[in-house]
This record gives structure tokens, C-alpha cells and sequence, in this order.
């Protein structure tokens, strides 16, 4: 007694195929996200402030350029970045972090200054929790 099957044999190719193409990530794994996403904006906000605190430069930095970026589902998110910071006309001791927005970059001379930084910054929004755990920077050329 053979057992028939309700679909002939090309019919599960095609199932195989289908859903193989459709989840080409793994899930829990890093996947590309717009550099424009709001997330990532707040993400890259807090890794600057993050530079600006471990650096002894007088000037603060703030975001010029978002290269790439990438999220995680973790226990929350991990956002995975790389991001220009550039020297801005605003000093440290007279500007909070949150005038940052309207500090302007240095103009062109000795003090302009960029850095290329990789950023892991973990966020877990519901609880307004938001961490760098990773970041290295190096000065651009």
C-alpha cells in the first residue's frame, strides 16, 4: 500500500523554494536599516555623547555623516554603527549635551576634525533604557 500525496512533487519544490527566498535572515541576527530611522538617530545621538565624554578635547563632537547602520532584536534592540563625528564650535564647559543640536561644525583650518566610529549602542525603549556598549573611533583622513 503506497501512501499518496495531495500535492504532486513540483508543487513542494516550489513551497521549498518560496520560503527559503522569503526569510534569507536569520532571526535574532544584525539586518540593514535606513540611516534616516528614528531609532537609529537617538542610537547615534547617544554614541556621540558617549565620544564626548570620554574624550579630553575641549570642543564637542557631534554626528556628520551616518555611514551604515544595522539593528538587532536582543533583549530590546542593539543598534550597529558607523558614524562620522565632527568637531564643532562649541566648547565642552559651556554647552550641555543637549544644545549639541545647535552647535556648527568648525569651519575649515586646524581645528576641523573628524573621527570614523563603529557604535553598539542597546536600547530597550519601554523602559527609556539606552546604553553605548561598544564603541572605537579613529581619526579620518
Amino acid at each position: 500500500m503506497s501512501l499518496a500525496s495531495p500535492f504532486p512533487l513540483w508543487c513542494y519544490r516550489v513551497l521549498i523554494s518560496v520560503s527559503c527566498q522569503r526569510y534569507t535572515s536569520v532571526p535574532g541576527s544584525p539586518y540593514n536599516i535606513s540611516t534616516d530611522n528614528k531609532g537609529v538617530l537617538k542610537a547615534v545621538l547617544h554614541g556621540a555623547y558617549s565620544f564626548n565624554n570620554q574624550t579630553n578635547d575641549a570642543f564637542l563632537f557631534k554626528p556628520s555623516a551616518i555611514e551604515k547602520a544595522e539593528r538587532q532584536l536582543v533583549k530590546g534592540f542593539k543598534y550597529i554603527l558607523e558614524v562620522d563625528l565632527s568637531r564643532t564650535v562649541c566648547l565642552k564647559k559651556r554647552h550641555k549635551e543637549a544644545d549639541l543640536a545647535n552647535c556648527k561644525f568648525q569651519p575649515d583650518g586646524l581645528l576641523q576634525q573628524t573621527f570614523h566610529c563603529d557604535f553598539e549602542v542597546w536600547t530597550m525603549p519601554w523602559l527609556r533604557f539606552m546604553k553605548t556598549t561598544y564603541f572605537v573611533c579613529s581619526p579620518s583622513d
